[in-house]
């Protein structure tokens, strides 16, 4: 709830074309920050700082390159590994991003521990702790959980952790676990809400609720071949709902033209159609939080 007070306020302040101050932002996680298996995961690369492995651009890249068109200045850096969890970022590359940065995003895995899927213990444990490591550095900073998507093996196949349940339990499962290790520390500012967002896009008719069954017409998948990991389209909206919640500003004003989708090959409709979703997130949580 920290998160959507603090940016309720940044959409006030920021709404109209003034930049922002030069802000530098960390994004740590693994490949669904990377925007594996799609278009997004080479995007830009060169353009952000890499602290961990290279010749990756995904959702750090996007969040500059919206950041350019909105007239904000961000130096985006990131720590990705894929298959990783926080507990690896800790131990492995604490003194990486141990920096003072203004913004740092976390990025649990996806199933919150990949030996014992949905349960919360080592995200109650690593991800305030990771908050501690950077809030030393800087007190300033703003330290925010990313709260991924349902993973479509995970729900529809009967080797998955979430099989049988409603398409949205798993994003649910996985935002209260985040939420939890929010409430217990002030060093955490808030949770970014990308699987609720996912999840309006299938309620709202943009995106295929089922990849195993053929895709809907006129709907795009917002996963990518594998059923697990997000397309191009899906970490395009991953980017959006991040830059809404940490900056405020209304994505929807990209518009159709947005840069990046067309970069990345994203049918300009479905880029309008993503940004609305993304900002209607944000603002049902702004209200929320009221």
């Amino acid at each position: 709830m920290k998160l959507l007070t603090a940016a309720a306020l940044a959409l006030a302040a920021f709404g109209a074309d003034a930049a922002l101050a030069h802000e530098r932002i960390l994004f740590v996680g693994n490949s669904f920050t990377m925007g594996a298996n799609s278009s997004a995961l080479r995007y830009r690369a060169d353009s952000v700082e890499a602290l961990g492995e290279a010749n990756i651009g995904g959702i750090p890249a996007i969040f500059e390159r919206f950041a350019e068109q909105a007239g904000f200045e961000w130096e985006a850096s990131h720590e990705l590994r894929g298959g990783s969890d926080l507990a690896y970022h800790l131990s492995e590359k604490r003194q990486a991003i141990d920096k003072p940065w203004d913004v740092v995003v976390l990025q649990q895995y996806s199933t919150l521990d990949a030996k014992n899927p949905g349960n919360p213990a080592s995200t109650a444990r690593d991800a305030p702790e990771l908050a501690r490591l950077v809030t030393a550095r800087n007190p300033g900073v703003k330290v925010y959980l990313l709260a991924t998507w349902t993973r479509a093996d995970q729900a529809y196949k009967p080797t998955g952790h979430w099989f049988g349940k409603p398409l949205a339990t798993m994003a649910i499962d996985v935002r209260r676990a985040l939420d939890a290790a929010d409430a217990a520390s002030d060093d955490i500012d808030g949770v970014i809400p990308v699987g609720e967002a996912w999840q309006r896009a299938i309620e709202a008719g943009v995106a295929d609720a089922n990849p195993y069954d053929g895709r809907d017409f006129g709907k795009v998948d917002l996963w990518s071949y594998d059923q697990y990991h997000a397309s191009a389209e899906g970490s395009y909206l991953e980017a959006l709902v991040v830059f809404a919640q940490i900056t405020g500003y209304d994505v929807r004003r990209f518009g159709a033209g947005e840069k990046a989708a067309n970069e990345l090959g994203i049918d300009p409709k479905v880029a309008a159609a993503l940004q609305k979703v993304a900002m209607e997130q944000f603002d049902d949580a702004a209200t929320a939080s009221d």
